[in-house]
């Protein structure tokens, strides 16, 4: 044999493979024991745990199997969340949560599509994942309860302001209609009912109505602001949970605030466990992406493939960076390769050290070693 063959386990226990298509009113099941058997296709009740146990048990009649055969399926992230795949692990099902985009699909202009099609494709990428092709799709990596549930708080206090932001754009916009400028502030409804039009009138009432309730939806967003970051302070302050003490460690470093250390930890560092400083870059779509075919390469940036909320604070704190760390040995890097040129290569470098300083980051938090040349704060 030679050297360089891998030697391939195959085993002859019977497996029943399924396959979910999750659906908000159906779920469509795909049932095999292998590669080049038809699936065996069934349709439950989207939320239905005792027909799903039943199909179980009837594909297992169905192919002949002991009943205690085990199980091992799959289904695709997305709204339905992670519930599904702990009700599984309970079943002692071996289930895998697979990431949507990274699941090959035709590439035809108009391809068939249905939810019978796509419970059967999944099938077969499972049945092939466990043949040994571990690269024919991406699975996720399933938080537990307690690290999923520490996330709300910062996507809440995101979308809040988000909504903050729209909410003043709005204002404005809707005041410049009229040519009118007007600043927010305490006294702004005050000096709405003062503002005069260009002709010497107030402004109209469905508009002053409309303005005010937008003001008071944007004062009730700002209030549930503060009142988020309120409770993110006392838990900084006050809890003994572990990940939380990730977040103070963090924050002793300059140009580490509450809100990038909260984010983070809890989207990032706290619950996954990355062997080297690839995973850690295309964990947050930060590789970059080759294109080689031929005589044709060149680099199509950087993959996006990541946590879009770790990706977009990575290079907001790199900008940071170096502001607040202009000595540290990630500064001066980028200042001798990227500090000549316009403002291109300026921001294709803060990509570079975003993906850098994310390394050094997981690298501090995992063994306590500050990133080189980098100051504490006081």
């Amino acid at each position: 044999m030679n050297e360089t063959t891998r030697a391939i386990e195959y085993t002859t226990e019977p497996v029943l493979y399924l396959a979910f298509e999750l659906g908000k009113e159906t779920w469509k099941l795909g049932f095999s024991t292998g590669l080049g058997q038809a699936a065996r296709i069934r349709t439950v009740d989207a939320g239905e745990l005792t027909d799903l146990r039943e199909e179980i048990d009837q594909a297992k009649r169905r192919f002949r199997l002991p009943e205690e055969t085990p199980v091992k399926s799959c289904y695709e992230a997305g709204r339905d969340g992670f519930w599904l795949h702990r009700y599984l692990a309970s079943l002692n099902i071996a289930n895998l949560v697979v990431d949507s985009a990274s699941i090959e699909v035709n590439r035809r202009a108009k391809r068939t599509k249905t939810d019978r099609l796509d419970a059967a494709k999944l099938l077969t990428m499972l049945i092939r994942y466990y043949g040994g092709e571990e690269t024919v799709w991406s699975v996720v990596h399933v938080p537990s309860i307690e690290a999923e549930d520490l996330r709300h708080l910062h996507r809440q206090l995101c979308s809040l302001k988000v909504s903050y932001t729209r909410h003043v754009c709005r204002i404005g916009g809707l005041l410049a209609t009229q040519g009118v400028t007007l600043p927010l502030h305490p006294e702004f409804l005050n000096s709405l009912a003062a503002v005069r039009l260009w002709d010497g009138h107030p402004l109209p009432p469905g508009l002053m109505a409309r303005l005010k309730r937008e003001y008071a939806t944007l004062l009730s967003v700002e209030q549930e602001i503060q009142d988020l970051e309120k409770e993110r302070e006392t838990l900084i302050e006050t809890s003994d949970v572990p990940c939380v003490g990730m977040v103070r460690q963090l924050m002793k470093l300059k140009g580490i605030g509450p809100t990038s250390a909260w984010l983070f930890v809890m989207e990032f560092f706290a619950w996954r466990q990355f062997r080297n400083r690839r995973e850690v870059g295309a964990l947050a779509g930060l590789s970059p992406t080759p294109y080689q075919s031929g005589g044709e390469s060149h680099e199509q940036g950087i993959s996006k493939a990541g946590n879009r909320r770790v990706r977009a604070m990575a290079i907001e704190i790199a900008w940071g960076w170096l502001h607040h760390q202009p000595d540290s040995e990630l500064s001066r890097w980028y200042y001798e390769v990227f500090g000549q040129g316009g403002k291109r290569r300026h921001k294709i470098g803060v990509v570079a050290l975003a993906r850098k300083l994310l390394v050094a980051l997981w690298r501090y938090l995992e063994t306590g070693e500050i990133p080189a040349g980098a100051e504490l704060k006081a």
